[in-house]
């Protein structure tokens, strides 16, 4: 068989399990990489001939095992003897080996993996690198090309990232904040590790979905994080606040087709069609809510999945249920509070009470959010509604500034100009 695209998927899909389970046994980040890409590498030449093995992830952590020790040997060889003191310790290494991979936690090694890549030393732009780069399996090209940055500057950047890594693991002590054990985390810590690494996967997604054009780069960040939520999903089945992040990102995915015009321009939520929304997406992620429902565990996730799911449902904008969603946001304020937030409830307020009310409820956040693109392109939009024609121009300004991409600016030029259409 000379098609090797199975092989890509196979090695895809067991990447998490296998360089998980690696890195349990070396405890070390690049020496896992290493072990699992010459495992990949010997996959790549066998199985096209033999076939793939019946777990492709049981036979890459057995030959990436065995790679990665003998290149330890082989580098032992140019460094001196240790002490005879060392000599004494006279166990079966080889046994230990064997029952720390037999015996392994599949879902605790992924986790473990997971929450490496988004250690808490880390800047977000290094833990969405790193995790693409190790988690995903991404070229450094790939996520290079996405970020609009360098080969280099990408590689510089996942480099220092590992770096910064093993500088912790090498100075760790009981009880270090940030710090990544390699034993099997108990429920306590499981759970805090879970949190932290939903958020790293939110912020690939984020990666994507905010970069202003609907490209083939950003709908990658997109994918690979739904596809890093399922995983979580596999292993943590009953987790609702997973449940939702994967609701939520399945919804405001279920879009990417409506979002953008065929020049790039941005079209909002009330101009989109909706016969362009994915739905089986959206029936996937509708039934997923209701299971999450269920568990009655509310959570910051599965708020916004809840109000993301009052959008799908409508069949016209018209028929979007306003007052429900800003009872939502009301709760997630409560919840978890923030200024983007409330900018986000003033939107469902200018349309169930009018821009007046909306008006007041971000003035409120004015201070911190004034150097963020969406305060300013927003306060713009309701004082354009008002009739308040100067200070929307003013706002539209200072969106403008503040943009962070072309389709952005571009949307905001449009509003300017229909002020003055307004104005004429």
């Amino acid at each position: 068989m000379t098609d090797i695209g199975w092989i890509e998927l196979a090695l895809t899909a067991a990447r998490p399990q296998a360089l998980g389970a690696l890195l349990r046994y070396f405890r070390d980040l690049d020496t896992a990489e290493e072990a699992f890409q010459e495992a990949c590498l010997r996959a790549v030449r066998t199985w096209p001939d033999k076939g793939a093995p019946r777990d492709p992830a049981a036979w890459l952590i057995l030959v990436g095992r065995n790679s990665g020790v003998d290149q330890i040997r082989k580098r032992a060889k140019n460094e001196p003897l240790p002490e005879e003191a060392a000599f004494s310790d006279l166990s079966d290494a080889e046994e230990d080996i064997a029952d720390r991979l037999d015996n392994a936690h599949y879902r605790d090694d992924i986790l473990r993996l997971m929450f490496v890549c988004c250690h808490p030393d880390l800047p977000n732009t290094q833990q969405i690198a790193l995790s693409l780069r190790i988690v995903s399996g991404l070229t450094v090209p790939q996520i290079a090309k996405a970020f609009l940055v360098s080969d280099a500057a990408m590689e510089q950047r996942i480099t220092r990232a590992k770096a910064r890594i093993a500088r912790a693991q090498s100075d760790n002590t009981p009880g270090d904040k940030g710090v990544v054990g390699f034993e099997a985390p108990d429920a306590y810590e499981r759970a805090a590790r879970l949190k932290t690494v939903a958020a790293m996967i939110y912020l690939v997604f984020n990666e994507g979905y905010s970069s202003g054009v609907n490209k083939p780069d950003s709908i990658m960040f997109c994918e690979e994080a739904i596809r890093l939520v399922r995983i979580l999903l596999r292993i943590f089945p009953s987790e609702a606040e997973i449940m939702g992040l994967a609701t939520l990102m399945l919804l405001q995915h279920s879009r990417a087709g409506a979002r953008f015009d065929n020049a790039g321009q941005i079209i909002l939520l009330e101009d989109q069609d909706r016969s362009l929304w994915d739905k089986k997406l959206t029936a996937e992620a509708l039934a997923m809510l209701d299971k999450a429902v269920r568990h009655r565990s509310g959570g910051p996730y599965q708020l916004q999945a809840a109000i993301a799911a009052l959008h799908a449902r409508a069949e016209k904008f018209e028929d979007t249920d306003w007052w429900q969603i800003d009872l939502l946001y009301q709760a997630l304020e409560h919840l978890q509070p923030s200024p983007v937030v409330t900018l986000n409830r003033a939107v469902a307020v200018s349309k169930a009470e009018g821009p007046q009310e909306a008006l007041a409820l971000i003035e409120t956040v004015a201070g911190p959010l004034d150097g963020y693109f969406y305060f300013h392109g927003v306060r713009g939009g309701l004082l354009m509604q008002s009739g308040q024609t100067a200070e929307a121009r003013e706002a539209f300004d200072r969106a403008i500034a503040l943009a962070n991409s072309p389709a952005e600016a571009a949307h905001i030029r449009m509003q300017i100009d229909k002020l003055g259409e307004v104005g004429t």
